[in-house]
C-alpha cells in the first residue's frame, strides 16, 4: 500500500491517542510501526520528532532553540574551516622547506 502524507499524519495520530487511552505517556516511537510506515513517515516529514510535531502528537520546538542550534552549527562550521585553512597552510610551509631543501 502507498502512503500518503495524510495517511502518516492519521497514523502517527491515532497512535498517540491509542497510547493515552492505554495510560502510557509517551509519543509513539518508530518501533510501534512497521518498517515500511516508518520509511513513509520519514520521508515526508524527515526526523522522527518533526514527524510528530507535523501529526500535533508532540508541541513544536521553539524558535529560541531553533536560533541556538543554528548558531552552533554556525560555528562549528567556522571552526572547521579555520582548522581546514590551518593544514593548508601547514602542508604549504612543509612544501616550502622541502623544495628549500632540494634546492
Amino acid at each position: 500500500m502507498e502512503h500518503k502524507a495524510e495517511d502518516c499524519l492519521r497514523l502517527l495520530a491515532e497512535k498517540a491517542a491509542e497510547l493515552e487511552r492505554l495510560g502510557e505517556r509517551r509519543y509513539p516511537k518508530r518501533s510501534d510501526f512497521s518498517e515500511r510506515e516508518v520509511a513513509a513517515i520519514k520521508s515526508f516529514f524527515g526526523p522522527w520528532p518533526r514527524a510528530l510535531e507535523a501529526a500535533g502528537v508532540k508541541p513544536p520546538r521553539s524558535s529560541e532553540r531553533m536560533e541556538r542550534t543554528r548558531e552552533k552549527r554556525i560555528r562549528a562550521k567556522r571552526r572547521r574551516i579555520m582548522a581546514r585553512k590551518q593544514k593548508q597552510k601547514t602542508e604549504e610551509t612543509r612544501n616550502e622547506e622541502k623544495d628549500d631543501q632540494q634546492t
